[in-house]
């Protein structure tokens, strides 16, 4: 490495809440002007060690060097004034104040509009960045409000930068508009810290990859000498196979057809516009499209959940038998085998009840249909153990409430209960969302099993190199409307990105 100069280091930092260490003894060493991707599976304690370096958690044990001086970060102001920012993964902007107004939010004394504007923009042409310092946040894309952030911190002054997750609902282009931002940043001598499960950009973007399993330190890689293999490798502990399985359908029918469907959200906002497409038996039509292109209203529309402005829904069974969905009960739309299982960023708030236990939670999926779980325990329990030893979650036991686990357990609950179900059709959304990559894998292998017993998968990612090769039909939607609809294996990445800023339809429709 060229840059040896230490900027950051930490030393022996171990964490505990309640009775688990969510990090033991972790050393982290970051040098002037390099990009370090941290690696870990779910609960390796990743987002644990970087918010004790943003000040929002306070280390049981270790000490914290910057720029070669023993510190004490006990606040993120505290962090401030040592040059320490961080973006998180869910925004912490004000939606009714503009750029600007966000930027300076929180700092001390009067300020002067004009210099601030000025400062604003003096960082954007600096680095590359592209936001309007007037513009209303409500008003923005995801990749404008991310920018803001990211401008926030570098106008705090900050020098070491950490990005959680920063490219999860970009685009492949907005992705390396990023990427062109960072390495400037780079060659300005800032240091950053990037957490991403994405290893191709893990490749792409970083010096040095530091890997954390179990809440300890494992190792270092210089990413020009090493490959996504070996770092899945140190991350789990064991090899873990890349390639997804995407095996050829066979015997399909139409299971599911939707005709011109129109969905309009509770705040008066046409979410689905005249949306067409129909779903096979034994397929996987994958759905791409930036966060809030309608993915979220269309299968909850299917299911029964939200409510239609127009449109059919119309359900074939194993005779050919047809029935609309529009207007049915949601329980009623789940007993013919249609099942929803959208994975939301507030898993205890939508999907579990945290202080149920696991068994108690699978239980919750057949409330309403029949009184006999309040004494039968045996059957939800069995498939929490199923589902517990096929997807490798990591608890003491089934009587453990949910809210003691992991995040990315509690999605393993989550996601496990609803594939359980034997369904006809499966509307699955988000399913590997903050996952760790041998999780993933687990759950696109239960996907692909759904596939073989000819379930009807409909499958809504944020990674376009997962979805291009789980899926065998992918439905680009743009601003609620579908843009085309493609053979996964006929087209590139780019061709897609431009299908999700674009209705104009690239000519590989395949419906």
């Amino acid at each position: 490495m060229e840059h040896k100069e230490t900027v950051l280091e930490m030393r022996g930092i171990s964490k505990r809440f309640d009775t688990t260490w969510a990090n033991t003894d972790v050393d982290f060493d970051l040098y002037k002007g390099e990009i370090v991707s941290l690696l870990g599976e779910n609960g390796s304690g990743k987002t644990t060690l970087m918010n004790i370096l943003a000040g929002l958690y306070y280390p049981d044990k270790g000490h914290i060097f910057v720029n070669g001086r023993a510190v004490v970060i006990d606040s993120p102001a505290g962090a401030y004034a040592l040059g320490i920012g961080m973006v998180h993964q869910h925004f912490k902007l004000v939606d009714v104040f503009t750029a600007w107004e966000n930027i300076i939010l929180g700092e001390e004394g009067k300020y002067d509009v004009a210099k601030a504007k000025e400062r604003i923009r003096e960082i954007c042409d600096r680095y590359g960045f592209v936001v309007d310092p007037d513009k209303k946040i409500y008003n923005m894309t995801v990749s404008e409000k991310q920018t803001v952030e990211i401008v926030k911190v570098i106008f705090r002054g900050a020098d070491i930068l950490i990005l959680d997750e920063p490219t999860a609902v970009l685009t492949p282009q907005e992705t390396e508009r990023l990427f062109d931002v960072m390495r400037n940043m780079r060659q300005d001598g800032k240091s950053i810290i990037i957490i991403t499960h994405k290893l191709n950009e893990v490749m792409a973007i970083s010096d040095r990859v530091v890997i954390l399993r179990g809440g300890r330190y494992i190792g270092q890689l210089e990413t020009a000498k090493t490959n996504p293999q070996e770092m899945t490798d140190m991350m789990v502990g064991h090899s873990v196979v890349l390639d997804i399985e995407r095996p050829e359908p066979v015997n399909t029918v139409k299971r599911l057809i939707v005709k011109d469907l129109n969905v309009t959200d509770a705040d008066g906002v046409k979410k689905v516009s005249d949306v067409n497409f129909y779903m096979n038996s034994g397929e996987i039509l994958g759905i791409a499209g930036i966060s809030g292109s309608g993915q979220k209203e269309l299968l909850e529309a299917i299911a029964g959940i939200q409510k239609t402005d127009s449109g059919s829904v119309l359900y074939v069974d194993d005779d050919g038998n047809e029935k609309e969905l529009v207007g049915m009960h949601p329980r009623d739309i789940r007993e013919l085998g249609v099942e929803l299982s959208f994975v939301p960023e507030d898993r205890l708030g939508m999907g579990l009840v945290g202080n149920m236990d696991i068994a108690e939670n699978m239980m919750l999926r057949t409330f309403g249909e029949s009184h006999k779980w309040f004494t039968d325990r045996a059957k939800p329990k069995k498939i929490a153990g199923n589902v517990v030893e096929s997807l490798e979650i990591s608890t003491p036991g089934l009587n453990t409430p949910v809210r003691r686990l992991s995040g990315g357990n509690i999605q393993k609950v989550l996601v496990g209960r609803e594939i359980s179900s034997h369904p006809k059709v499966l509307l699955t959304a988000y399913a590997v969302r903050g996952l760790d990559i041998n999780s993933s894998y687990k759950i696109y292998d239960l996907i692909n099993d759904q596939k073989k017993k000819g379930v009807a998968v409909l499958f809504v990612g944020e990674n376009l190199d997962v979805l291009m090769q789980i899926s065998d039909k992918i439905m680009v939607l743009c601003d609620g409307r579908v843009s085309d609809i493609v053979d996964a294996k006929k087209i590139t990445k780019n061709e897609i990105g431009l299908l999700m800023t674009s209705l104009e339809g690239a000519g590989h429709s395949e419906q």
